[in-house]
């Protein structure tokens, strides 16, 4: 009997501490990670989605977490914490992505002086609603599963207990974020292109027109142009969105 229940706690204190390690990747990306980990998610509604994670994950991660707690080193509370920030950083981008466009657009077409109430960080009310709606699509479409998903393949990628390689991270954070401002622009080029045009004809009327106060006649026009274009744009931008989201989550750890 005796023999059975040191059996028995040995394998739950082991089953713990592999719980723990698993728990301190995945609690350092949910502090970034989109949706989830949101400033305006209360912070017992955040540990309890870590929870969740963690309870799916870490019976999975076992075999890769077993050697770090034969090895008896504690140095998997720094490795794993940098690993899950890491993760978290790539992730965030995307959703950094969507307010950078917003701000592109707004400002593009007179809009930026609108501002999103609910928002921790002033910020235009286009990019607010891109960034709301953007998660909301996120969300509906499975982002739980594709986070699963990217915590059980990043121990493929970044072992744990293990220091990553300083030039690999660096090469990929320069690559991470030039793709993400990269989207940024691409999901607001409609409005700058329309914003180009409207000053072009401006400049042409004005030209043609100098007592005219083309301003004030322009400004209405390029305001209801801003929020029409919004309308006709917003599945497609935010379905490719979506994609390149999806895209990552599936090969994170490549070039994008």
């Amino acid at each position: 009997m005796n023999a059975q229940l040191a059996q028995i706690l040995s394998f739950s204190q082991s089953a713990m501490t592999i719980g723990f390690i698993a728990f301190l990747r995945i609690g350092a990306a949910m502090a970034l990670l989109p949706a989830f980990g949101e400033q305006t998610v209360p912070m017992r509604v955040r540990l309890a989605i870590t929870l969740a994670f963690t309870l799916v994950v870490a019976p999975a991660a076992a075999p890769f977490l077993k050697p770090v707690l034969e090895s008896g080193s504690h140095q998997y509370l720094v490795t794993e914490t940098l690993a899950g920030l890491g993760i978290g950083i790539t992730v965030r981008l995307f959703v950094i992505a969507l307010q950078v466009a917003g701000s592109i657009a707004a400002q593009s077409t007179s809009l930026s002086q609108l501002f999103g109430g609910t928002s921790v960080e002033p910020a235009p009310a286009m990019g607010h609603l891109m960034v709301i709606a953007g998660l909301a699509l996120a969300v509906s479409t499975g982002l739980h599963v594709r986070l699963t998903e990217l915590f059980l393949q990043s121990y493929d990628i970044l072992p744990a207990g293990r220091f990553p390689q300083p030039d690999s991270w660096v090469d990929w954070g320069i690559a991470s974020i030039s793709h993400g401002f990269g989207l940024a622009f691409s999901l607001a080029a409609p409005f700058v292109i329309a914003a180009l045009i409207y000053n072009v004809a401006i400049g042409v009327i004005n030209r043609a027109m100098p007592q005219l106060m083309v301003a004030f006649v322009g400004a209405p026009a390029i305001t209801a142009g801003g929020l029409i274009l919004l309308l006709l744009t917003s599945p497609f931008l935010l379905s490719v969105w979506l994609e390149a989201l999806n895209t990552h989550l599936l090969n994170p750890f490549g070039a994008p």
